[in-house]
This record gives structure tokens, sequence and C-alpha cells, in this order.
């Protein structure tokens, strides 16, 4: 199988012989349980051994690390010591398919790919271009508008004009992720231009809120995609949700997928649609969205597609999944005796 690092082809043979064995490094692991358990359905519907190991800079404090097969302390991905501590886990475990989970590491384990893919470790991320694109959120609007896809209007905080912008807006920061430092304003004139860090203002949709999850195949082919409406959500991630195929959702996934430079796995982008029906992209992630579960169990199964891919099995990657599957979140917990 090929797969794109910058403009280079990189060959990843597949495990000798069909193998049906797997250790896969699931990375920034933290709460993400339901991933997790995707990917064991998916090994043992191929009857796959699959070993997992967690990473995590607090490993002890994380739910997944804790179902995990293994767990392991790594440095946080903004370290430069986050890298090479993913290679040594790779190279000490026979690491077979890597997959992040959070924005911060795309971009280093994406630069990685070429290194950990000379020893066998497939990391499914996409190309650098892509990484860059999705990581700026001013950038994601320029670029998307440059291609004909509808963005709400974007701009730096630094260059905002209160007399050229009417009515309210959201200010967030530029480069992050999960809902964090998102605040809405009534007009500009209630910036500050105090904050920390890089800040964008976008327009304020109004409407329903969607969640697009795509899958690109190792050759850079869209092969799925599952909208879900965002009904409920907490701290940035989906708590209730349903399935279901807005054809304007659809028609932009596909728009996506012919503009995007190098597009592998998992991503997937949020949408709001307006009242009219009309439909704007304000977010593209990726890597695996935290309401990835609930296309997983609709039908839509990017953990066994990795793992297919990896082994070089037959492909079972379609577009065939059911609308109208709800996602009700609840707490649970895990507990460890001393």
């Amino acid at each position: 199988m090929h797969q794109l690092v910058g403009d280079h082809a990189l060959d990843i043979p597949p495990i000798a012989g069909h193998d049906r064995q797997l250790t896969m490094l699931l990375c920034s692991a933290g709460r993400r349980v339901g991933l997790l358990r995707a990917f064991r359905r998916a090994a043992a519907d191929l009857q796959v051994d699959l070993r997992i190991i967690a990473c995590d800079t607090q490993p002890e404090w994380s739910a997944a690390c804790r179902l995990a097969d293994l767990s392991v302390q790594v440095p946080p991905a903004s370290s430069l010591d986050y890298v090479p501590a993913i290679e040594a886990i790779c190279r000490g475990h026979n690491v077979g398919l890597v997959v992040p989970t959070i924005d911060p590491e795309l971009l280093p384990l994406a630069e990685a790919r070429a290194r950990l893919a000379a020893s066998g470790t497939t990391v499914a991320v996409s190309a650098l271009p892509v990484i860059e694109i999705c990581r700026d959120k001013l950038q994601t609007a320029t670029f998307l508008a440059e291609h004909g896809i509808p963005v709400p209007r974007t701009m730096d905080m630094a260059e905002a004009d209160p007399r050229r912008w009417k009515g309210p807006a959201i200010v967030k920061p530029r480069h992050g992720s999960a809902g964090r430092a998102i605040t809405r304003i009534d007009s500009l004139d209630a910036l500050t231009g105090t904050e920390a860090e890089p800040m964008i203002v976008q327009e304020l949709l109004e409407g329903e809120e969607w969640t697009v999850n795509l899958y690109f195949d190792g050759e850079g082919a869209l092969r799925s995609v599952v909208p879900h409406r965002r009904i409920q959500v907490r701290a940035g991630e989906v708590e209730k949700g349903v399935t279901g195929r807005p054809e304007q959702l659809m028609a932009i996934a596909e728009r996506m997928a012919a503009c995007l430079p190098g597009p592998r796995g998992a991503l997937c982008y949020q949408a709001i649609i307006a009242a009219d029906g009309s439909a704007r992209v304000f977010e593209i992630n990726a890597r695996f969205g935290g309401g990835y579960p609930l296309a997983d169990y609709a039908g839509a199964r990017f953990a066994q597609w990795l793992i297919e891919e990896r082994l070089g099995l037959p492909s079972t990657a379609a577009n065939a999944w059911t609308a109208g599957v709800a996602m009700l979140r609840f707490d649970d917990a895990i507990f460890v005796a001393p």
C-alpha cells in the first residue's frame, strides 16, 4: 500500500503472510475508551490478535490506559522528546499501527511518519499540508473559501474592525481545539486584545450543528461520509447525537476530498445548517473525532478498515451505514484498588 508524506510516496509492506497479529499504539489515550473498544471489536470480527498499547502524559489517570494491554508514559506532544518517545515504543514493542487522537500530536507524528514507516510502523495521519491547514482555523477558512466551500466570515482578531463588522461573533484560539477558550460577543467593541495567543473572530452561525466523519483509504480516496447531528455537547464533545444524510453535507465532503492535499484515515469536519438549508463549514479535524463511536456503531467501521489496510487484508470500507442511529453518552468510571 502507498501513503503520501509531503509529495513523496512511501511503500509500507503489509505484515508478512497476512499474519493476523497486530500491535497498535493509541496516543494521548485519555478518555478515549470508546475508540479503544471500537478497535477491539474490529479485531475480534476480523479474528486478529490485537494488542493495544496506550500512552499518555499521566497514564495512571487515564481510563483508556487502564483498559489497554499496556500503558506507557510519554512527554507532552509539544515536547521535543515526544517523537523520540513514540519511536522508542514502536521499536521496543513492534508496533504496526499508531493512532493519534489530539491535534497537538498530529504535526510531529506526520513529520516522523517516514522514519516510522522505514521500520514497519504505519501512522494513521494525513500528509503534512492537510495537518497545516486543519491546525490553523484562519487558514482552514481561507483554504475552503478558495475552493468554493462555504464558510463563515473569518478574520484575524488583530485585523478585526468594529466599524466594518456588525452583529454577534465568536472569538476562538487560532490553533485551539476541544472547545477551549471560545467566547461569544455581541459586537467587536467587546474585544480587548489582551489574549495570550493568536485569536480569530468568526461570524456567529445559527442553526443545527453537525459533525461529518470522513474516511480516506491509503491512496487518498474518500470511502465513507457519516454526518451526525450534535444535539447536545459537553466540553466540546458530542454527548447526544444522531446520524443522518443531509445532501448538502455529503456534497461538501466530496468537494473537500477533491481539494485537500493528501487526506488519509479518519478526519471530520464541523458545519452549521441554517434554517434555509444552507450549510457552512467552520472547522476540520485531521483525526478521529470525539463522536466517532457513533459512526462506528452505525456501521462505518473506520477502526476495522485501518486494521485491514495495515495487515494487507481485503478492504471492506464502504459508505453503507445506518441513518437515525442515536448516541446517548453517560458517565462511567473505572475503579483502581490501591
